[in-house]
């Protein structure tokens, strides 16, 4: 079942609970809600057509009863009736304008008939009624992304967002949603100016992020080019150096990035980390601290101090620093790393107990980290080898 079916049933299964406990009108007939109550138990059951003769019947015994037109369209809308459904649903709209839930499933129902426009609208209605359903505000996003309106999809799922943090749906159609704005300005920005250097230094980023590193150097070059003074160009190109193995250069770009931005303290940083791990720890150390004075709490600072401190001769400052790392919010990398330099400065020190219960969580760690990699390759094998006694899987649906 698709990820968006399943959350219109899952709603569908909260408004039958909602409805099912709510007290019925003291208007309606005692046979009606008598006969009410065992329709919602066949819905929830999952008795469809029970459930909807069931509710054909109250609406007809009962007919201003709004709550058995909703449970009805949402019965017919289970079914993939969609357009009795949609009657059914407006309806109970007529009846009670602001019922909670007509709305959303008068939406559902019209977005999947291809009716984007009017599901727009009905979905726009619920979350001005409701502005507090997640679930109303995820699907108008869905909608919009239909409709070719990513600009305002990103509105209502980036509210979805909020209210529901943590659901994964949300959280895809959100991402959706950002990747084709971003698109759509790239785009346009193309064919506004292809030869801007702007163009240039976002090619290299998604260079950089495929880890096309040569390629990325050469767009940042062409960027640099065009841009010459354009402060975070060079500290880009130098990051590319760096994971191309080309110190020399990258030191280089560093210089010039600080030369025309001496305040750009990831620059200064990312220089430090460079010249500590090419041996040079008094300028690196230095290039660090002078970082960490104008932006405190830099990413894994105490271990690459550590690192440093630990070239320097200084093992007691050292180990205070690498310790600090163990500790803190850190790379997994950096916590294991940073108890194997532990367990070699501990040496250092005579502290030989300490030396040995550092590089046990060291091993330990990486033990961890090779189980977890094998678990990862083993169900990545399992999925991709299919059982000759199950049929192929269906094609995705395109949403």
């Amino acid at each position: 079942m698709h990820r968006l079916d399943q959350f219109a049933n899952l709603a569908l299964l909260a408004s039958l609970l909602f409805f099912a406990a709510r007290p019925l009108s003291g208007q309606t007939d005692p046979a009606a809600s008598d006969k009410f109550r065992e329709a919602t138990e066949a819905m929830r059951a999952g008795r469809l057509d029970e459930a909807a003769d069931a509710f054909a019947s109250v609406v007809k015994a009962a007919p201003t009863f709004a709550e058995a037109y909703l449970n009805l369209g949402l019965v017919r809308e289970e079914q993939g009736k969609n357009e009795e459904a949609i009657a059914h649903l407006e309806k109970a709209l007529a009846l009670k304008p602001r019922l909670r839930g007509a709305n959303l499933f008068l939406g559902i129902a019209e977005f999947r008939i291809n009716q984007t426009d009017k599901a727009i609208l009905a979905l726009k209605k619920e979350t001005s009624s409701y502005p507090k359903d997640a679930g109303a505000w995820m699907w108008l996003g869905v909608a919009q992304l239909a409709a070719e309106r990513p600009e305002e999809a990103v509105t209502a799922l980036d509210t979805a967002a909020k209210l529901a943090p943590n659901d994964v749906d949300i959280l895809y159609h959100r991402g959706r949603a950002h990747l084709l704005v971003s698109k759509n300005s790239y785009e346009k920005m193309f064919k506004v100016d292809p030869h801007s250097w702007r163009v240039h230094q976002v090619l290299g980023q998604m260079s950089s992020e495929a880890e096309r590193h040569e390629d990325a150097i050469l767009q940042y070059q062409a960027a640099i080019k065009l841009a010459p003074a354009q402060s975070g160009l060079h500290e880009e190109l130098a990051g590319e150096y760096h994971a191309s193995a080309k110190i020399a250069e990258a030191e280089e770009a560093y210089r010039q990035e600080l030369e025309i931005d001496p305040h750009n303290v990831v620059a200064r940083y990312k220089f430090g980390v460079l010249k500590v791990e090419t041996g040079d720890a008094v300028q690196g150390k230095a290039l660090i601290q002078a970082a960490l004075r104008e932006k405190p709490g830099l990413a894994d600072a105490d271990y690459n101090l550590g690192r440093a401190e630990m070239l320097l001769g200084n093992d007691t400052a050292a180990a205070d620093y690498l310790k600090r790392a163990t500790t803190e919010d850190s790379d997994f990398e950096i916590i294991q790393q940073a108890w194997y330099q532990l367990g070699i400065i501990y040496r250092r020190l005579h502290r030989m107990e300490d030396a040995r219960e550092a590089m046990a969580t060291f091993q330990k760690l990486k033990d961890a980290q090779a189980e977890d990699l094998e678990r990862s390759l083993s169900k990545y094998k399992t999925k991709a080898t299919p059982n000759p006694s199950e049929p192929p899987p269906a094609p995705p649906n395109p949403l």
